[in-house]
């Protein structure tokens, strides 16, 4: 994320960094769209794939907690319940747990984060010294058997899918190793302890089914976690962007009210020098030519001081159909035409003059571009308010958008592969090998999550003949009321 944060593109690269004005190559025929419509592109900081970077401490700290617990267990049960077991593979299988852990501490910092590979070598150890100790001390007998579920679902909250699997797949095949090679339970002298088969096919039965279930929704939990973190952390960043130009835009309306009167002066000084001086004089042209140079100064001073030549900030108000015809001034294309419609009704009042908050424009715009990106020849932008809300609606002749993708989308990267094909949660990949993907889906995220920022909603929906539609609405005072929205915290 620092990367990101010390790279500032231009205003227009940011845009398309951000999957806001990217225009994706869309094939000829009218295939459904699905998110390919949001084309961000993240570094591997703001994947929502950058998963297995656990700290080294964490699981460390995870395994002396299971080296204490085994530990006391095996005390407990030779030493005071007096049970016969074999303590010298016990104590060697604990003991190497600690001597891992141990070289480990010594080798790496505390600090240090483990790749996916690392990760899972260190989980799938965990799973196999587990199942030696409990292949001396009762197999799927031993009641401690449901320690198995522990590195599975650690792995499933850090891991890929595939590491994941893996790791579930290397604790089911150790619990059946176990179910039918093992040694007698560890049990009182003379007391013979045996368990029907059926009841042993029911633990065994049990145990496979909570490590599945475990470990699926584990992954999924966290999974979701991950997405919205780096879809947030994107929504972030933008709208840092977008505050950070609205300041240089107000320092640069300063900077030219300030420097306006010296610049006047040079100027009037070198006119006067110009008047006294022979016409044909070496001198006489460098008073013109500072002359010159200080008009052009004024000139540019001037523009940058005009309200819709510079990056305005959240201070200003003005119309809602203003503000919209502002917005789609950007996206305006030979191919596509954008038209603003405003529906006035006298018994609602007259036009709402709204902030132009940064977030409410960033927003807007999204929409509004990747309307335009899919639009096959019209968007229409359509305002209308009445004396509870403001409503904004963007409707395209587009292809609309696939149903599978209407149902989950507001969701950061959903989004499809080239062909229109969803992406599965189990087909997510670190950033570098999705980096050629058609979209990550996070440009409609972003749009709501800033419209919701000003208390505002956003929906999407097919319209029944062809297209899309995506509604905004706000509740009045949200944004035309007296006090700007405040920027609230988003992550």
């Amino acid at each position: 994320m620092a990367g990101l944060i010390d790279w500032l593109p231009a205003p227009r690269e940011a845009g398309e960094w951000y999957g806001m004005n990217e225009r994706p190559v869309l094939e000829q025929s009218p295939k459904p769209r699905g998110s390919l419509r949001l084309r961000p592109q993240l570094s591997a900081g703001l994947s929502p794939t950058a998963r297995g970077r656990v700290r080294l401490r964490t699981l460390s700290n995870l395994r002396w907690m299971a080296v204490a617990g085994q530990s006391a267990a095996l005390f407990i049960v030779y030493f005071a319940l007096g049970y016969p077991l074999p303590l010298f593979p016990c104590v060697m299988a604990v003991g190497t747990s600690a001597a891992i852990n141990l070289g480990l501490a010594i080798r790496y910092p505390s600090a240090h984060r483990l790749t996916n590979g690392e990760a899972t070598a260190y989980l799938a150890y965990d799973v196999m010294q587990l199942a030696a100790l409990l292949y001396f001390t009762g197999g799927i007998n031993n009641p401690f058997a449901l320690m198995f579920i522990a590195p599975v679902v650690i792995g499933a909250s850090t891991l890929n899918f595939g590491n994941t699997l893996f790791l579930a797949a290397l604790a089911l095949a150790s619990i059946s190793i176990i179910a039918v090679a093992h040694q007698p339970l560890p049990w009182a002298p003379g007391e013979p302890f045996t368990l029907p088969p059926l009841y042993q096919a029911g633990i065994w039965a049990s145990l496979v089914i909570g490590i599945g279930f475990s470990s699926i929704y584990a992954w999924r939990i966290a999974s979701e976690a991950a997405r919205m973190s780096a879809g947030l952390a994107a929504t972030q960043l933008a709208l840092s962007r977008e505050h950070r130009m609205a300041s240089i835009g107000a320092l640069a309306t300063a900077a030219a009210h300030e420097l306006g009167t010296p610049l006047g002066t040079i100027a009037v000084v070198a006119r006067e020098l110009e008047r006294a001086l022979p016409p044909s004089s070496p001198e006489a042209d460098d008073a013109r030519l500072l002359r010159a140079q200080a008009e052009r100064c004024r000139g540019i001073l001037t523009r940058l001081a005009q309200p819709e030549e510079s990056v305005v900030g959240a201070v200003e108000r003005l119309p809602l159909g203003a503000l919209l015809d502002d917005i789609v001034t950007e996206y305006q294309a030979d191919e596509v035409r954008i038209a603003v419609n405003i529906s006035q009704h006298p018994a609602n009042g007259p036009e709402p003059k709204v902030w132009r908050a940064p977030a409410l424009l960033h927003g807007l715009g999204n929409v509004i571009a990747n309307a335009a990106d899919f639009a096959r020849s019209k968007v229409r932008v359509h305002a209308e308010w009445s004396t509870r809300e403001i409503r904004v609606c963007v409707e395209d002749d587009g292809p609309g958008f696939a149903p599978e993708i209407l149902e989950r989308i507001g969701e950061p990267y959903v989004t499809s592969r080239p062909g229109n094909y969803a992406v599965a949660d189990t087909e997510l990949e670190p950033a570098a090998a999705v980096a050629g993907a058609q979209g990550m889906g996070l440009g409609f995220f972003i749009a709501k999550t800033l419209v919701e920022q000003t208390r505002g909603s956003l929906t999407a929906t097919n319209i029944e003949n062809g297209g899309a539609r995506v509604t905004a609405r706000w509740p009045r005072g949200a944004i035309d009321g007296e006090i700007a929205p405040s920027p609230a915290a988003i992550l």
